[in-house]
């Protein structure tokens, strides 16, 4: 990744961190310079971060969403609507939705979407938890809120495809999202707006 300028502790600051999602060669030296000029304080107060993250965050057993205990913040609320599901790919999108205001419901993360060129299929995604919830639940509604692209579309047509025996209605977010575009950055009013109009996906 880099030249032998740098001493080999660095060097190895640099590859680890390069390894993170997102971050090029350029961006991790940034960092791990950051980092090495930060003072001792403030480093071990990021790594005490990471490490209490990681200790402590799980998924939640019924919608694999992030949690801190068994069920996720959202799946212990009675208040929620047991009746309607979004599945999503992943727990950011979560909080984009929360973020509309508009959504009462529960959620379902698959953490992924259908992507054969990175060897994603169907196997590889949170599939039986959804279908399990069927039994337990009483869901009439699933909105699929995978994102406008190719993998998110192929998922929201295989999840249709599979949910569409069980008798319940399958819809997905309405148009007005740029397409290619990740859930996580659309603002508020367009995913409100897209979520109020959602269709039905095998109707189309």
């Amino acid at each position: 990744m880099t030249g032998g300028a740098y001493a080999t502790p660095i060097l190895e600051l640099i590859d680890q961190l390069g390894r993170l999602p997102g971050i090029g060669p350029k961006s991790a030296q940034r960092i791990a310079f950051w980092l090495l000029k930060a003072s001792g304080e403030d480093v071990e107060q990021l790594a005490a971060a990471i490490t209490e993250a990681k200790r402590t965050v799980r998924f939640c057993r019924r919608c694999c969403n992030l949690a801190t205990a068994e069920l996720c913040d959202i799946c212990s609320d009675p208040r929620r609507d047991d009746s309607l599901l979004c599945v999503v790919e992943d727990p950011r999108d979560v909080v984009a939705f929360e973020r509309t205001g508009e959504f009462s419901g529960r959620y379902h993360v698959l953490h992924g979407a259908i992507n054969p060129m990175e060897g994603v299929g169907p196997d590889q995604l949170r599939m039986a938890e959804l279908l399990r919830r069927f039994g337990d639940e009483p869901i009439t509604e699933v909105i699929v809120g995978t994102n406008p692209n190719l993998e998110g579309e192929a998922t929201a047509m295989y999840v249709a495809s599979v949910l569409a025996p069980l008798g319940v209605s399958v819809t997905r977010l309405a148009s007005g999202l740029p397409v290619g575009g990740d859930l996580e950055y659309a603002d508020e009013l367009t995913l409100g707006r897209a979520l109020a109009g959602r269709r039905d996906i095998l109707r189309d």
